[in-house]
């Protein structure tokens, strides 16, 4: 319980230097990188995002009315994606759970952390998530704050069988024409979602 009120703690400190941090991951994943999309399979879309989600003393609580696409991983985790949601600060946050299907209790895969040292110092995470625009050609990281600890959900290492733990991502948000961008989570097919 004192890791989680720590966790909550931390993730409030790098919401607040998230504004700081923008101008400069802007800047920095403003290029063009027409790197490849690496895509590891498929996943199934329906319809588009409603709310956006709400931010509860560092929980953040997604509207599970909606699912944008949902993904099946060979190793019993289902991911759902419930809203891609545009930020006025030039932020795209995605929100939505990950279930353990399997009979047994497991580990999330460590891909999901990314592979930066620096991130890597940080704990567990979603950090290894990314965007794919690809009408734009460009690859999205999850923002990191000033001190290098990334905008999404921490802490998430082991789900119990049949438990699920929701989650979100902050990115740099795509051009304002962009309404559709894969995500790509490392071990998982990619899964297409429409941006509110």
């Amino acid at each position: 319980m004192n890791m989680r009120h720590g966790t909550k703690a931390r993730r409030a400190a790098g919401s607040a230097l998230a504004a700081v941090a923008l101008t400069v991951s802007l800047t920095a994943c403003g290029g063009g990188d027409d790197g490849g999309s690496d895509e590891a399979g498929k996943s199934s879309s329906s319809a588009p995002a409603a709310d956006k989600s709400q931010d509860d003393g560092g929980n953040t609580v997604p509207d599970t009315s909606q699912t944008l696409a949902t993904v099946n991983g060979s190793d019993g985790f289902q991911v759902v994606i419930h809203t891609a949601a545009r930020d006025e600060g030039g932020f795209l946050t995605v929100t939505g759970t990950i279930k353990n299907t399997a009979d047994k209790n497991q580990g999330v895969p460590i891909e999901w952390n990314g592979k930066e040292s620096k991130v890597q110092r940080t704990g567990r995470s979603l950090a290894g998530f990314t965007l794919i625009d690809k009408a734009e050609k460009k690859r999205y990281y999850v923002l990191r704050d000033t001190d290098g600890h990334p905008l999404t959900s921490t802490g998430i290492s082991r789900v119990e069988s049949g438990a699920s733990e929701t989650f979100f991502a902050q990115f740099p948000a795509p051009t304002d024409g962009t309404t559709q961008v894969d995500l790509q989570m490392p071990t998982m097919p990619t899964a297409t979602i429409e941006i509110s």
